[in-house]
């Protein structure tokens, strides 16, 4: 998709309709031209329509440190948080406020390989009642999706058979408005999967909690809800329950898209901003450079969308009006290095997750770190 530097670009609206396809049950992350080897979204805008303060950038706070590649963060009703840890497969509980991490699971069967691991997590919208926890990880075989209580000795398997590389396995899951589950997953090194209807590599996905495919989705029985991404980390919706994906280029340009169900997001015809083949792709509405971005974790607050950023090592800032988009600026460039998660809590503060411990960044004193920024 692909011609600009940092701008955006005007969204061509897709009316693609995916056909049915079967599905066994069951990124580089920044680097440009990786090869094959040798995983809720922020929703923060009040019902009435007001909109949240949004979070003081400028009061930045450790909310824990010493972590190891935390990758998945979502929160409790209580307000603490879940962490994901991606190479040693734990979930560590940290308090509303911040402090000391306590594990309070280990995933079994995680393989950590290179991009792959214990990836994103996420809370069930019925957690008072059900006390469910979501995981995505990478497994022997697959990646797969796992749901569990914090006191159960065994996960359920929902979802399984999404391939599994080094590279490209996508991994952020978020229960979106409608309560079903959205998943992002990566092509898994083999861009031929992004467009193959009967792949759930290269998509977003939509499940039931159970890990069906949801009702409604483009083709009945296919838990596809978009195709034709590259790898898939971000995932969150406006006040208006429009939904954003971030995702990663190739050699030349990073995506924030709006997603539609059915929507054909290009690659790997098409990457950045390019010829939508007469309505057949959908053009992304943000557009980076690579060296800029690498975008990973997102969060909606208000009017504003959070971008996290792997090899740009910055915090985006991009504006949101009615789902059109004004210039994205950074911040934070270089401060704490890779950036991994962006997730708001239920007190409106943002939590950002670094991930300079992953075996591309250069670890700092305390690394890897949450901070948190409390609400304005």
């Amino acid at each position: 998709m692909g011609r600009a530097n940092g701008r955006t670009a005007a969204i061509a609206r897709a009316g693609v309709v995916l056909l049915a396809g079967a599905f066994v049950a069951a990124c580089g992350d920044d680097e440009p031209n990786a090869g094959p080897p040798p995983t809720p979204a922020a929703r923060s805008a009040s019902p009435g329509g007001s909109r949240p303060p949004l979070p003081d950038l400028g009061s930045p706070r450790d909310a824990a440190t010493g972590l190891e590649v935390p990758w998945g963060l979502a929160f409790l009703p209580d307000g603490d948080a879940l962490v994901s840890e991606r190479d040693n497969a734990r979930v560590l509980r940290i308090p509303a406020k911040g402090g000391s991490a306590r594990e309070v699971y280990r995933v079994p069967g995680v393989v950590a390989q290179g991009e792959g691991g214990l990836l994103g997590i996420a809370v069930s919208p019925n957690y008072e009642r059900d006390q469910f926890v979501y995981a995505y990880f990478t497994a022997a075989s697959d990646n797969r999706i796992v749901r569990f209580r914090l006191d159960d000795d065994e996960p359920r398997v929902i979802f399984s058979g999404i391939a599994k590389a080094g590279i490209h396995n996508g991994g952020r899951i978020a229960f979106g408005p409608d309560g079903h589950l959205y998943v992002g997953t990566g092509d898994a090194g083999n861009p031929d999967r992004s467009q193959d209807r009967r792949s759930p590599n290269g998509k977003i996905l939509r499940l039931t909690p159970d890990g069906e495919p949801a009702p409604g989705n483009p083709a009945g029985g296919s838990p596809v809800y978009s195709l034709g991404h590259r790898n898939v980390q971000g995932l969150a919706w406006d006040s208006d329950e429009r939904l954003y994906a971030t995702e990663f280029g190739q050699n030349r340009f990073d995506e924030v898209n709006v997603i539609e169900s059915g929507g054909n997001y290009g690659w790997p015809e098409v990457e950045g901003e390019g010829d939508t083949d007469d309505g057949r792709f959908t053009n992304p509405v943000v557009v980076w450079g690579t060296d800029e971005s690498s975008p990973s974790g997102a969060a909606v607050v208000g009017d504003t969308l959070y971008v996290a950023a792997l090899r740009g090592q910055r915090l985006w800032t991009v504006p949101l009006d009615d789902g059109k988009v004004g210039e994205a600026r950074d911040g934070f460039r270089g401060e704490y290095g890779r950036l991994r998660t962006v997730v708001t809590a239920p007190d409106g503060s943002l939590w950002l997750a670094t991930s300079n411990r992953d075996g591309r960044g250069n670890p700092r004193d305390g690394d890897d770190r949450i901070i948190r920024f409390p609400a304005g």
